[in-house]
């Protein structure tokens, strides 16, 4: 009976106003509407036990809108990266979901459901070809998560892109039982040349997720809009991030998947349910 419930749930996104409902959301999260918008947030931090201890502003009434308090910075030092310069570092805080080797174009999503490296990434072929034999790991980022992503590695931005789709949950039931979810919802996917091969961070959208930005560019989706976009970074708008910098954020948790190039790291160790932190080890360069 739980197995068919949690079909069900999953289910029951195919019939609900995705889009409509991420607006709402996101309308209301920017809002400022003071003792409102603080009455909230202390009952989110209560709801999900977030740690404000780690945070720069400690104090809910600090934060002016929701998404604010979304984004909340972290006090320095409050995520150590592992020393070791072969240790590849986990994007974010959340919970490991899925990893392996990318296999005749496919990635699992989860136990029992796959998808395919073009699908994820848009279709194009230079862009998959790295990619095709290489690692990947897959992290899923709840609501009472840190939602700001980092770099795994010190990297130099080649190509962002962007790709529409729909806003089903991401979370770990639907993952389960919703067929090629990560290549289904709209999604942002930044490529990177770093000393040891290429690299790309997938960073995916899902119902109530006001919206995924970059350091370099901020807000990708704006409106969850329709319109596909590619973008090359060469030249004079090349830009590096170091290890463990940040290059994007969520307003409110969802997905990331880190691809790596064939033969350039280790597939991640940590078992599937494991809790991590950005900037602990996830996996090895080789």
């Amino acid at each position: 009976m739980s197995e068919f419930l949690s079909a069900l749930k999953a289910d029951i996104q195919y019939a609900a106003p995705q889009k409509l409902l991420t607006k709402t959301a996101g309308f209301f999260a920017g809002s400022r509407m003071g003792p409102v918008t603080t009455f909230a947030i202390k009952r989110f931090i209560s709801h999900y036990h977030v740690d404000m201890s780690e945070c720069e502003k400690q104090d809910p009434a600090q934060y002016a809108t929701f998404n604010e308090f979304f984004t909340r910075p972290l006090r320095a030092g409050a995520r150590p990266l592992d020393p070791d310069p072969r240790a590849v570092l986990s994007p974010s805080d959340g919970t490991k979901s899925a990893s392996g080797t990318v296999t005749a174009g496919t990635l699992i999503q989860a136990k029992g459901q796959d998808f395919s490296l073009a699908s994820l990434l848009g279709g194009n072929p230079e862009l998959c070809r790295p990619f095709e034999g290489g690692t990947y790991f897959t992290v899923y980022l709840s609501p009472a998560n840190y939602h700001r992503v980092h770099m795994p590695l010190e990297g130099r931005l080649t190509a962002l892109s962007y790709i529409p789709g729909k806003l089903f949950s991401v979370n770990l039931n639907t993952a389960a039982h919703i067929r090629g979810l990560f290549a289904r919802n709209e999604r942002a996917c930044a490529f990177f040349d770093t000393p040891r091969g290429k690299m790309c961070l997938v960073l995916v959208g899902a119902m109530i997720v006001g919206s995924i930005e970059t350091v370099w560019k901020g807000e990708v989706n704006g409106g969850h809009g329709s319109t596909p976009f590619e973008e090359e970074y060469e030249g004079e708008r090349s830009i590096t991030l170091a290890r463990g910098a940040e290059m994007g954020r969520f307003k409110l948790g969802s997905t990331v998947i880190t691809l790596f190039e064939r033969g350039m790291a280790d597939e991640c160790q940590l078992e599937p349910g494991t809790k991590v932190r950005a900037g602990q080890r996830a996996a090895s360069l080789r």
